[in-house]
């Protein structure tokens, strides 16, 4: 599962959207399964975050002939920020701080491209207001949720519904 979480971003350059959505489900899942089997969560969070990185490269990488290419910049540059001080300080507040608006953004426009190719470009245009709070709301309270309040996602849900 280590080796995929590394090895799975070099598939978003020939097929973002799919491999875009196989390593975010990986990603939801591996904590629950990698940490039970006896990976400790501090060395669980280096290999996460490291592989977390090697993604987002990829998806600049595969965004390169976008016309998100320089937005998709940008929010790689924000997120490295905080990667960086997550290595520095191991406070997970920086990733509230420094939010990856980079991965839900991609696997928007990628999951676009998929289905409308040749529109996708004017199709994120016209509802650009719609996708970027989306992008934001779903981010924002994603970060806080996992890097804030600590809070397991699956034992919120069963709170919320009464489990």
């Amino acid at each position: 599962m280590v080796a995929l979480k590394y090895l799975l971003p070099l598939l978003l350059v020939p097929f973002p959207a799919i491999a875009g959505w196989a390593n975010f489900i990986l990603d939801s899942a591996d904590g629950e399964l990698l940490i039970p089997l006896g990976l400790s969560d501090p060395v669980y969070q280096q290999i996460d975050k490291s592989a977390d990185y090697v993604t987002y490269v990829f998806m600049v990488v595969a965004a390169w002939r976008w016309p998100l290419r320089r937005i998709v910049i940008a929010l790689f540059g924000l997120r490295t920020v905080g990667q960086a001080l997550f290595f520095i300080t191991g406070d997970e507040i920086v990733f509230f701080l420094f939010p990856n608006f980079l991965e839900p953004l991609f696997l928007v426009y990628a999951t676009i491209l998929l289905f409308k190719r040749a529109d996708a470009p004017a199709f994120f245009a016209r509802h650009a207001i719609v996708i970027w709070v989306f992008v934001v709301a779903y981010k924002l309270q994603d970060e806080f949720i996992t890097h804030v309040a600590n809070v397991d996602r699956s034992e919120l849900i069963g709170r919320l519904f009464g489990a």
